[in-house]
């Protein structure tokens, strides 16, 4: 671990995912707390019209309706807690379009649940409609969706689903507010000996056995669900902050370089974590074979992968799925992530992409695998 330093990571960060808790939001369960909602929109405006790409991972909806249906303690039946959180979210995003709004800038309202990842096609929809949401400037708001949930299928806490959202979108940082200052080496409520910790490698083991710890009465999480959400967010190239979200402009100084909250910093960059998962994909479910002028593109060019340079599909795969690219000769050179089923790809074999539409009854991507979604191995 090392000592206070600043980090280009922030600053360099194009794609950004905010995650604030609900003891922030709520001001520790007495309601919206506008006025702070109002400041972390006026950061995020600034952000995006700053070319930046931000998506706020707000907690809070259970708490918020919990004020509404006049409940001080949080009910453990799952029905009760779909029901506040049913009437807490319509508070919350409401909150969160008109700050933004008075700002300048667009929101969207997106509630998933733990099966929209796990699902490949619902993932593959989800992150495409937040793509498309980036890129018109507006600020997605997302929440889970706990008015369908249940404890078996839910993320557990919104540091996990902040980070699997990172995931979803490859940010390039993850920022997490909490009502800490960031991480110690212990406890500094109980160990008066404690010491901050700056910078740290996102998923070393040491920062596990020192995180432990309840949340707050109000949220789920603790600092040990924070962690541990930086360890699945570094797996996909992001590093994460944990910061207190109380720290004026803390967004904003963040992205200037300053060394605010715990900077946990992963050890593989985006692009190469995501082509090391496909280059180590075992079992592909397809592949398609391609003519002598589509190997030159891929392969010595550097482009994508077009439906019209295809001859031949093998196989049955979904969109998302990773499925080898074979030269004429049948040698694989290069595996990579289909925007097209097999039978999808049959009908588009050696098509132009104006013939799509007539063809599937849809308009989709130009190409059957993105270069962003190519990896080579020959």
């Amino acid at each position: 671990m090392q000592e206070k330093t600043g980090s280009p990571i922030l600053r360099n960060a194009k794609r950004i995912v905010v995650k604030v808790g609900s003891s922030l939001v709520t001001n520790e369960g007495r309601g919206l707390d506008a006025v702070a909602i109002g400041q972390w929109c006026e950061q995020l405006a600034a952000l995006v019209k700053d070319g930046r790409e931000v998506i706020m991972v707000s907690s809070g909806a259970i708490a918020e309706g919990m004020k509404r249906l006049n409940w001080t303690t949080r009910p453990k039946a799952i029905h009760e807690l779909q029901a506040a959180a049913a009437v807490g979210q319509m508070g919350l995003v409401q909150v969160y379009e008109t700050k933004l709004r008075e700002n300048g800038i667009g929101s969207a309202q997106v509630l998933l649940t733990h099966a929209d990842l796990a699902d490949r096609e619902r993932y593959l929809n989800a992150r495409s409609t937040l793509l498309a949401l980036l890129q018109l400037g507006v600020v997605p708001v997302i929440n889970e969706n706990d008015t369908v949930v249940n404890d078996e299928i839910k993320f557990g806490d919104n540091d996990t689903l902040g980070a699997l959202v990172a995931n979803l979108v490859e940010a390039d940082a993850l920022v997490i507010l909490t009502d800490q200052k960031g991480l110690y080496t212990a406890d500094p409520r109980k160990d008066p000996a404690a010491q901050f910790v700056h910078e740290a490698k996102a998923g070393d083991a040491a920062l596990e056995a020192m995180a432990g710890g309840a949340g707050s009465s109000i949220g789920k999480g603790g600092m040990i669900t924070k962690i541990l959400a930086a360890k699945r967010a570094a797996g996909s190239g992001a590093s994460t902050v944990i910061a207190w979200g109380r720290e004026p402009q803390a967004l904003i100084r963040l992205t200037q370089g300053e060394p605010i909250g715990t900077l946990l910093v992963a050890q593989t960059q985006k692009m190469q974590a995501r082509k090391q998962w496909m280059a180590d994909h075992l079992q592909m479910r397809g592949a398609v074979t391609v003519d002598a002028g589509a190997v030159g593109k891929v392969r010595d060019e550097g482009k994508s992968l077009l439906p019209i340079g295809m001859t031949a599909v093998q196989g049955e795969f979904s969109r998302g799925d990773v499925i080898a690219v074979r030269g004429p000769e049948g040698v694989e050179i290069a595996r990579g992530l289909a925007n097209y089923s097999s039978a999808e790809a049959r009908l588009i074999c050696r098509k132009a992409s104006s013939e799509f539409e007539k063809l599937l009854g849809y308009t989709g991507e130009p190409e059957m695998v993105h270069r962003t979604n190519l990896v080579l191995t020959r």
